[in-house]
């Protein structure tokens, strides 16, 4: 046996792909193959049910090793570590130090300054930074644009004082003043004049990132993931270029870019969108022909050409965009997915945005549970041993070529429009990206896009206890600063938003609309629609009850008026409401709303005898649901 060459399942011959789609179109049962099993993603291409291993034949990307250019298997080959961070916002710089240092002792690896440009001096840096191993962890810091070099300026007189090891030093300055212009509408341009003089201060810092590209902005606005990883690559190919052209080396200019991602929740997406950013990213600088500015720098042959500058170091920040404020513990469950994606995506560092962010300033037990959640996948999960465990995915792979020519053909559109700087000050940018989240809050008034606990099986007893939506300040100084700018902006508003507005405003009523569900009839189908309805009003914060199943409608009328119904909703089988709707319409005479559940053939019927609410799986849910308010003198 020990001799045996035999492989396992030899016996066994594999099935062709024609085989496989045959036996599929036998058990669908003559259903259309494209439309039952055909994923059409909003990243403009198909994806199909099953892969084989031909779907990868001459796809180059599967010939790298990880560590290898372009790195689409990763940055690193002997681990996946990442760094776990967490921001701060520093209002006292004592007491941001002290949280800084409890929270190093609690399994952080990174820290996010933000810090106030009028209080930038020494004596502020060295009291934030006061008891902290500069080069034991990675320090990240962000002020407001215009102050981004006198902040370089402090922090690297403060490491030099402090005699430490300026190779040992890992972290980033965040400046983006192009970000302003998506954000605010704000020129910044002028701003850009500074890149060289900032990067000249860090040079002598290798690990030391400070020109930023804040993609995550864009997935904060509800962009399509091929929308931010097309806008970010032209965005810092925009800041090279214009590195470059002030005379930066090619090399020196790439390695002070950093890239700050958001993650969505499309979790196989997200894996293949960073894997397919790393790729894209190596082959843009590659074109600038980085020559190693350092002996000892990782190369390739006599030319000195760069590889190490070719790697994309990126930053990944779970989304906003699809948080809640209602049934707010699940976002605890879309934030663990999506740092889940980043790190088997082999990222460099991940912040997990506590579940509290819509609505407060997050807790402590909030930004615990935040921290938790990387260092389960860490500690418990050992997802930090494991380097590209999605490589030679026959699905990943795909995902991740179909990815990377959808968001290259985004890429190069914007060069053509005269690069990232020229879209955004046009406003295309932002009106492609605002447009995408104007289709993504129409999906979800209509369902096509589920956010689970507010416009799909919400807690029909939460009450909001005082909890509503933060408002975004909108500009970054507090004085005579005009939020009227010269450019578009984006909207930020959370797909969740409108169904929040809707709720918060039930909620505010003077009385809590009471939903009765009158189930007569066919058993299967009473039982489907009572809970679909329920679902469908509990969405707006009404009382629902179900109920087991009335003999007649007048019976179940009556129940519905001893319970103090505002609305009465018939459920039963399409074929039994040309029985049942209309003595049920008759028999609620006006004292309450009258609604049909589905949308059966004698609808028009229906229609004829006064019945005019009809809830299915085809309405537009938030509107409906708007009308119902304003019919019950909700406003």
């Amino acid at each position: 046996m020990a001799d045996s060459k035999e492989k396992l399942f030899s016996d066994f011959i594999a099935p062709t792909r024609q085989e496989w789609l045959d036996k599929i179109n036998v058990d669908l049962k003559g259903a259309d193959y494209q439309k039952k099993m055909v994923w059409r993603t909003n990243e403009g291409f198909s994806a199909e049910p099953f892969y084989r291993k031909e779907d990868l034949e001459g796809m180059a990307q599967t010939h790298a090793l990880p560590g290898e250019f372009p790195y689409v298997r990763g940055n690193k080959k002997d681990n996946n570590r990442w760094y776990v961070r967490q921001n701060i916002r520093v209002t006292v710089p004592k007491e941001a130090n002290e949280k800084a240092l409890d929270l190093l002792n609690k399994g952080v690896t990174s820290l996010g300054f933000k810090v106030p440009a009028k209080e930038l001096n020494a004596t502020f840096i060295s009291t934030l930074l006061e008891g902290i191993k500069a080069d034991a962890v990675e320090l990240n810091f962000s002020t407001c644009q215009g102050h981004t070099v006198e902040l370089a300026r402090l922090l690297t007189a403060y490491y030099d004082e402090k005699g430490y090891d300026r190779a040992a030093l890992v972290g980033s300055i965040d400046f983006d003043p192009m970000q302003k212009i998506l954000t605010k509408g704000k020129d910044t341009t002028s701003l850009l004049n500074r890149l060289a003089e900032l990067v000249n201060i860090l040079a002598p810092f290798p690990k030391m990132r400070c020109v930023c590209i804040n993609a995550d902005t864009l997935c904060n606005a509800g962009a399509y993931i091929y929308q931010e990883l097309g806008y970010a690559l032209a965005w810092g190919n925009e800041y090279l270029n214009l590195m470059v052209e002030a005379g930066i080396p090619a090399a020196l200019a790439a390695k002070k870019i950093k890239f700050n991602f958001g993650i969505s929740g499309v979790y196989f997406m997200e894996i293949a969108k960073f894997r397919a950013a790393r790729m894209m990213w190596a082959n843009i600088v590659k074109q600038y022909n980085p020559v190693c500015p350092r002996e000892d720098c990782t190369n390739t042959g006599e030319d000195k050409f760069c590889n190490c500058a070719c790697k994309m170091y990126v930053n990944a920040t779970t989304s906003t965009y699809n948080m809640t404020v209602f049934d707010s513990y699940v976002n605890m469950l879309r934030t663990q997915t999506e740092a889940m994606s980043a790190a088997l995506a082999n990222v460099d560092a991940i912040v997990v945005t506590p579940f509290d962010t819509p609505y407060e300033t997050p807790t402590d037990f909030a930004e615990r549970i935040a921290r938790n959640q990387q260092l389960l996948l860490q500690e418990e999960s050992h997802f930090d041993k494991i380097v590209d465990v999605a490589g030679g995915s026959y699905f990943i792979e795909t995902l991740t070529r179909s990815l990377a020519e959808e968001a290259w053909k985004l890429f190069l559109t914007v060069e053509e429009e005269g690069g990232f700087l020229a879209a955004a000050k046009a406003g295309s940018i932002q009106k492609a990206v605002n447009d995408t989240n104007a289709k993504r809050h129409a999906n979800a008034g209509k369902r096509k896009e589920f956010l689970l606990g507010t416009n799909q099986f919400p807690n029909f007893n939460e009450k909001s206890e005082g909890k509503a939506p933060l408002a975004a300040t909108c500009c970054c100084h507090s004085h005579g600063d005009s939020c009227e700018k010269p450019f578009a902006k984006l909207e930020t508003s959370r797909l969740a938003a409108d169904f929040e507005t809707l709720r918060l405003q039930t909620e505010q009523a003077e009385k809590q609309p009471v939903a009765f569900m009158l189930t007569i009839g066919n058993l299967a189908m009473r039982q489907a629609r009572a809970q679909f309805s329920c679902n469908f009003l509990a969405c707006a914060g009404y009382k629902v009850i179900d109920n087991l199943g009335f003999p007649t409608v007048e019976e179940g009328v009556e129940a519905a008026m001893k319970a103090g119904a505002d609305i009465v909703v018939l459920c039963s089988s399409d074929d039994e409401y040309a029985e049942y709707a209309i003595p049920a319409f008759k028999a609620v005479d006006g004292r309450a709303m009258f609604v049909v559940a589905g949308a059966p053939a004698c609808m028009e019927d229906l229609k004829a005898a006064g019945i005019e609410n009809f809830i299915h799986v085809r309405v537009d849910q938030l509107q409906t649901l708007k009308e119902y308010n304003a019919k019950l003198g909700i406003k």
